[in-house]
């Protein structure tokens, strides 16, 4: 089989990760994958067994996703949009899939339903019509009026066999974040929750008993890190690492030095073996993604969590609230970080020590392949 994953990320580089790890695995099935990524390039991320698109690339200003900007920071023209529909579409015809996953949309991505509509428009006029699956998170934002949900279920209608959602229904199901109609509930396909396999220590010892602090792939995160600096401060015995995203990195990695000058602080960029590195911390500090929440879970890392919320968002909170009860889990929301209460809270999921880490349930892209190829069979 041949399988196309059409993503963009906007901030971070959740969105790519997670669509990079359901192509792993259909790679490893035996299946042929070209992932189409939209966002900002990641180079730290596996792509390995996969054929990469590198559209011309989109952020959005901030947490404002109704603005776009290029890679130069220039807001998107119709000319630059009109050149990413173009390749999104020659990708499709060039490779004719036989399963075809778009990653949020239509559940998000709005600002992109031109292009993301005229490859589901191109995808039903190919000889063979592809399998079409929207492929999904656990926790959505919440849509800011009932009408953007009716519309995502007509696209559904129109468009999908099915809506994938990476998560278990017995511990988060959609509605907890996303009003599910009657007819959206019946193409929906929960599959675990999406993650690579556990992490295996770093073996270079790296990380061993350090705090370390990170803010995904993008370039969000700079409170978090001033405030680490802070706390590290003011808990001298302990080591820490700050690991730095997004294009701007070089220079948020100046200021951040000069903070920290004439302290043992590491300060560097987002590292490929960053998973390898968090069994061996002494603590987690990051906000709480979606591939985060997973790395933490399967680590078993103390961690203190601080929710991304600017802009009003809420699916990182609504994650870390559900995972507040484990042992060795703080979270610590962004109006109240500081040195003091950053360092109290990494102090006291470090005096709790390490937690089992958890192994079941994580197998949700093996599972999305199992889907994928019934709905395919299903088809004929």
């Amino acid at each position: 089989m041949k399988v196309m994953i059409a993503v963009t990320h906007l901030l971070g580089t959740g969105h790519l990760s997670r669509a990079l790890t359901l192509g792993r695995a259909f790679a490893q099935a035996g299946h042929a994958v070209t992932v189409v990524s939209g966002g900002m390039p990641a180079p730290q991320l596996d792509r390995a067994g996969l054929s990469l698109v590198q559209l011309p690339p989109l952020r959005s200003d901030g947490t404002d996703f109704t603005r776009l900007l290029t890679d130069g920071g220039e807001p998107a023209d119709e000319t630059y949009l009109a050149k990413r529909a173009a390749m999104l579409s020659d990708s499709l015809w060039t490779g004719q899939p036989d399963i075809l996953i778009t990653e949020l949309f239509p559940f998000g991505r709005r600002s992109l339903s031109a292009e993301f509509l005229a490859l589901l428009s191109a995808a039903r006029d190919l000889p063979a019509r592809p399998v079409v699956l929207s492929s999904i998170r656990d926790i959505l934002a919440p849509p800011s009026k009932l009408s953007k949900a009716q519309r995502a279920d007509e696209i559904v209608d129109d468009f999908y066999d099915g809506v994938l959602v990476h998560s278990d229904p017995q511990i988060t199901p959609l509605d907890v974040s996303w009003p599910v109609s009657e007819r959206l509930a019946g193409r929906l396909h929960y599959t675990g929750f999406v993650a690579p396999p556990a992490p295996l220590p770093h073996r270079g010892g790296i990380g061993k008993g350090e705090v370390l602090v990170s803010a995904g792939g993008g370039s969000v995160g700079q409170p978090i890190f001033r405030a680490a600096i802070e706390a590290a401060r003011k808990m001298p015995d302990s080591r820490w690492r700050l690991l730095v995203g997004g294009s701007d990195a070089p220079a948020r990695m100046d200021e951040l030095r000069k903070r920290a000058q004439g302290w043992p602080i590491t300060i560097e960029p987002v590292r490929p073996d960053f998973r390898n590195m968090l069994p061996l911390a002494g603590a987690s500090v990051s906000m709480c993604g979606y591939n985060t929440a997973m790395d933490l879970l399967q680590a078993g890392t103390p961690g203190v969590l601080i929710p991304f919320d600017d802009g009003n968002e809420v699916e990182q909170t609504l994650r870390a609230r559900s995972l507040a009860h484990l042992p060795a889990i703080r979270v610590l929301p962004s109006a109240e970080l500081t040195g003091d209460s950053l360092a109290r809270s990494v102090a006291a999921v470090m005096e709790h020590g390490p937690r089992v880490p958890a192994k079941q349930g994580f197998d949700g892209a093996h599972r999305t392949v199992e889907i994928a190829l019934q709905l395919r069979e299903v088809r004929g």
